[in-house]
């Protein structure tokens, strides 16, 4: 196109296109302060030309006289619109997360769609930005991946509306998830292979423990011979497949410890530097309940405990001829359990006491510690440093290692940190301490660690659709009574 068509373009562009141009170029230019990169304020001659010169044939698909064809290139051009629309929106301002899993019961439930901001805590820009939007990491049915690997940026955060505070709900990825086996992905990588080195010692030895001296050896020990187990056994665990972060599963839990807090568990009561904190209201753990009768589809629903929790609660009847049940409930729902009928008791107690069981918290194979009764430990802050030795190392390994990117070795009973000696470390990023209020039942950090910084997605805003996967379309699966429900704390 010469000079002087590009004048008359100008020059004759109703005035509905420069109400656009104008428009658009403000969000480019809004966009572009936000990302802090002036680069993007080229985007504005682009738009230019768009709108108003019109030197390249955006529009030539519509000059093409076949119907069909003309139509099936409007379809084309409608969703690669949509595409795009929705990839920036999702990335950058908002998206949806569906509750998956009972974690966060009785605050969230199963069922459950979020409105989820990105902005509250500030956006990422995308360490794999070539990826197709609202799917995570893996196409259905097709079962490859949804994203360019070979092409990695690195990720920075953009500035939000505010920080993450204590007792917030936020949705991250989840940070053991950097490496998983496509057979087994409910479950990280290391926590599988340390799995089966345990299983492997302890077939060879009646007391595999005495084999080391301290727990990072054990679990070094562990690891090492639970590799070679799942790394063979490609029929049962698949390949092993590495997740960059923002591809990573997304998780949501409460934050319970904040960047520099010690953060301690005393019969599941939680210490923040040494004070007891308030249970917040959708807080619930395992009690046993004695009845003097069953308890009945009418009482569950009464309560509103899911389907899934009242099939495996029975316990069946002790000696006494009590019915005796296992059942996750919140205080308020202790005393409504409480006053039904037939019901002798409520007790609270330690997960333990009830299933006769330790779980494998984080970090794995350090001490005695239990969902119940943990650390104390000290959460990771940006700036902060920390003694290192051979005892506290496996609370800190993962951070110093798989987060923040250091080679780390042990030789010769000392620590070395990118091949240099080190006695201390200094941490490069805030991390942050997850909990589902679902005590009992929730993998969070008292079983994979801390969550870093870089792994926060944002910050669910309110309910705005609840299905009840127990009921049928005629039976009350839409939950109206929680549209709009704050899902924030």
């Amino acid at each position: 196109m010469n000079t002087p068509q590009i004048k008359t373009n100008i020059r004759t562009a109703p005035l509905s296109r420069w109400i656009k141009f104008i428009l658009v170029s403000l969000i480019v230019v809004a966009f572009s302060i936000w990302m802090s990169n002036p680069l993007l304020l080229l985007l504005c001659l682009l738009v230019f030309d768009i709108y108003i010169t019109q030197i390249l044939p955006w529009t030539w698909w519509k000059d093409i006289k076949n119907p069909v064809i003309h139509k099936i290139f409007e379809w084309i051009d409608a969703i690669l619109f949509a595409l795009i629309a929705v990839y920036f929106i999702n990335l950058y301002l908002f998206q949806n997360y569906k509750i998956p899993s009972s974690s966060l019961e009785q605050t969230l439930l199963v069922g459950d769609h979020l409105f989820v901001s990105k902005m509250s805590y500030g956006a990422r820009t995308p360490s794999t930005p070539f990826s197709f939007p609202l799917v995570q990491h893996t196409f259905p049915i097709l079962n490859c991946k949804s994203y360019i690997e070979g092409i990695q940026w690195r990720s920075r955060r953009l500035p939000g509306f505010g920080k993450v505070q204590r007792n917030d709900i936020v949705v991250f990825n989840f940070p053991a998830g950097d490496t998983v086996m496509t057979n087994d992905q409910a479950e990280d990588y290391e926590s599988i292979c340390y799995r089966e080195g345990v299983r492997l010692l302890e077939s060879l030895s009646t007391s595999p423990r005495s084999l080391v001296s301290t727990p990072y050896e054990w679990r070094e020990l562990c690891l090492s011979l639970g590799r070679n187990v799942v790394e063979s056994d490609k029929s049962t665990y698949g390949e092993k497949v590495y997740r960059p972060v923002d591809r990573r599963e997304n998780y949501i839990k409460r934050c319970v410890g904040l960047p520099g807090d010690r953060l301690q568990i005393i019969d599941r009561e939680v210490y923040i530097n040494g004070e007891k904190q308030a249970r917040p209201d959708g807080v619930q753990h395992f009690c046993e309940i004695r009845t003097l009768r069953p308890l009945t589809p009418k009482d569950y629903d009464q309560l509103e405990i899911s389907k899934e929790n009242s099939m495996r609660a029975s316990l069946g009847q002790d000696e006494t001829g009590d019915f005796v049940y296992l059942l996750p409930l919140t205080l308020e729902k202790q005393r409504e359990m409480r006053e039904l009928e037939g019901v002798k008791s409520v007790t609270e107690h330690n997960v333990q006491d009830f299933l006769m069981r330790r779980e494998n918290t984080y970090p794995m194979g350090y001490g005695d510690w239990t969902v119940d009764n943990y650390g104390p430990i000290y959460i990771p802050q940006k700036g902060k440093t920390i003694r290192l030795t051979l005892g506290i190392l496996p609370l800190y390994e993962r951070v110093i290692r798989n987060y923040e990117g250091n080679k780390l070795e042990v030789k010769d009973n000392q620590i070395y940190i990118n091949g240099t000696v080190a006695d201390s470390y200094t941490f490069k990023m805030d991390y942050y301490w997850m909990m589902g209020d679902n005590r009992h039942n929730s993998a969070d950090s008292r079983i994979w660690g801390f969550v870093p910084e870089d792994h926060i997605v944002g910050k669910p805003l309110f309910v705005w659709l609840s299905l009840n996967p127990d009921k049928g379309w005629t039976e009350g699966k839409i939950r109206f009574g929680r549209f709009l429900k704050d899902a924030s704390h």
